[in-house]
């Protein structure tokens, strides 16, 4: 895949932050797999779409050196204020940031009230795309790209990170360099979830109401266990998306299911169904949601926003990450 300059696909792209030149706009080729089957065993036969991502770089140039870089996935409300933000800082620190717009290459505005408009595969396969196209980038140090994704995007880098998928994706041991999964959920998960060299940071309220604490830290357990690099943050009180900068609010039509058992995959990508525990490469994520309606586990309405200072302790916690983990400014190591 190749980096494109081109006019944005959504109505207002991520593109100016504050007291900065405008971001540069870049197509990223990314693809729309059915579910994570298609994805793993027939990408041939995936859907194309075409979606498009701002690139921003440190305003001071301190060498020559390839830069490290974050990128960052926004969840089902799409880009946000706090999304440049967070890319703002990370531009401050001296690492480039690319904010990556899922939804308007697809005609999307939001997937808060039906999860299901596209697959949370293609949400993965969205990161691992950009990766390739910025890895091409000359100013770009290709082994000091990470992805950093919030809810929806949280759940889309967590898959990018595991082996399973992003080998079959981006080949054998190629990928992120590390992943900052911001209250993620955690209800897909593949039952070999290697993450090989990738190192996995998770950032959480402990009062979410969208998604699981329980089923994340299961999550980050079964990783740490096959000998994966992790950690996770449990913030005391914080809600979904204590990151905003905003007072918490309730979503009237969010429409979640955190109580719903896990689906697993397995290693071809085909969706375990929680009742029959047989693979069956047909199964989408509309079948398991159905399911979990079905079941009784489907809940209408949850909260988001930040408290006094929790938007301050998202921010400090994930610029120590991203120093650490890539590098801070060029010309570091890792």
């Amino acid at each position: 895949m190749t980096a494109a300059a081109s006019g944005p696909r959504s109505g207002e792209p991520a593109s100016v932050l504050a007291g900065r030149a405008p971001g540069h706009t870049i197509a990223v080729p990314s693809a729309s797999p059915r579910n994570y089957h298609q994805a793993v065993s027939a990408p041939a036969e995936m859907p194309r779409v075409t979606l498009d991502g701002t690139l921003f770089l440190p305003t001071r140039s301190t060498g020559t050196a390839r830069l490290p870089l974050v990128i960052v996935v926004p969840g089902s409300l799409g880009v946000a204020p706090s999304h440049l933000a967070h890319a703002e800082t990370l531009a401050d620190a001296g690492l480039a940031a690319f904010v990556l717009d899922p939804f308007g290459g697809r005609g999307i505005t939001s997937t808060v009230a039906n999860q299901t408009q596209y697959s949370f595969a293609a949400s993965a396969w969205d990161v691992l795309a950009a990766w390739q196209v910025l890895s091409a980038l000359p100013e770009i140090d290709p082994a000091r790209i990470g992805a950093q994704g919030h809810s929806r995007g949280g759940s889309a880098v967590l898959t990018a990170a595991t082996r399973r998928f992003a080998d079959a994706v981006v080949g054998r041991d190629r990928g992120l360099a590390a992943v900052l999964a911001a209250y993620p959920w955690s209800g897909h998960q593949f039952i070999d979830p290697r993450v090989g060299a990738t190192r996995v940071h998770v950032l959480m309220g402990d009062r979410d109401d969208w998604c699981s604490v329980q089923q994340v830290q299961g999550h980050v357990q079964a990783i740490r266990l096959t000998g994966g690099a992790v950690t996770m943050r449990l913030v005391a009180g914080a809600a979904h998306s204590f990151d905003r900068g905003t007072p918490v609010v309730r979503i009237a039509d969010a429409a979640v299911a955190p109580g719903a058992p896990t689906t697993y995959l397995a290693d071809d990508g085909a969706c375990i169904h929680p009742l029959t525990g047989q693979p069956d490469p047909a199964l989408t994520d509309r079948d398991v949601a159905v399911y979990g309606l079905k079941a009784g586990y489907g809940v209408k309405g949850a909260t988001l926003g930040s408290r006094d200072g929790e938007a301050a302790v998202f921010r400090d916690d994930m610029l120590a990450f991203w120093t650490t983990a890539l590098g801070q400014g060029e010309g570091r190591p890792r």
